[in-house]
């Protein structure tokens, strides 16, 4: 298949449009777009097709309950490294919407995957994680496209998320989602409205 313009300007729409989210709607995601999302990680790049992903919805409350206040805890430490006017400013964010998001996905680098053989790790073990990023940023990609937006968590005790959900003693935290219809949808990122930092162009470097 050639691609063509088209999909050339409708992916720059999606990454342009692609953003993090913590204001979200309450609705619930249909189990369609819950599929949609699961066969996307699916197509990710991964070292030595290892695909090491492990991903857990998180649906009993109990669970998320624990999950929320690891991360109320995390994120009151975390506001102690700034001070005077940051430390107020850091405090105003909203930095998760995990009491509003109907979605919440943990998910895991699994660092002893059978699949693979161990093929492209043996030198670089870190691109286990890599993979589980790019799968992640795949998925981001598809929910926005279906107007589903995605927040990234990650002020956590990461061992402490392991144990709450009894997950094997190989896998590593990567990321919790926070998934649901934005209340709002903007272009530009919420730390760059709220003043706490704004973003310049990247250069490459020759060497």
């Amino acid at each position: 298949m050639e691609l063509t313009e088209s999909h050339r300007t409708a992916l720059w729409d999606v990454l342009n449009w692609r953003r993090d989210v913590r204001h979200f709607r309450t609705d619930p995601i249909p189990e369609r777009i819950k599929k949609t999302l699961q066969a996307a990680m699916d197509l990710a790049p991964s070292v030595g097709n290892a695909r090491p992903w492990r991903v857990v919805e998180v649906v009993t409350p109990a669970l998320r309950e624990q999950i929320i206040a690891n991360f109320e805890g995390a994120n009151e430490a975390a506001g102690e490294i700034y001070d005077d006017d940051r430390k107020q400013a850091y405090n105003a964010l909203k930095l998760a919407g995990l009491r509003e998001a109907p979605l919440h996905l943990a998910v895991f680098t699994d660092h002893a995957p059978k699949a693979g053989h161990g093929l492209g790790r043996q030198t670089m073990p870190e691109m286990l994680n890599y993979s589980t990023v790019a799968a992640i940023h795949t998925l981001w990609l598809v929910a926005r496209a279906e107007n589903i937006g995605v927040g990234w968590v990650s002020i956590f005790d990461p061992q402490s998320v392991c144990r709450t959900l009894g997950v094997s003693e190989t896998w590593s935290l990567t990321a919790y989602l926070c998934i649901g219809y934005p209340v709002e949808v903007n272009q530009t990122p919420e730390l760059h409205r709220r003043g706490w930092q704004t973003s310049a162009d990247s250069a490459w470097i020759k060497a």
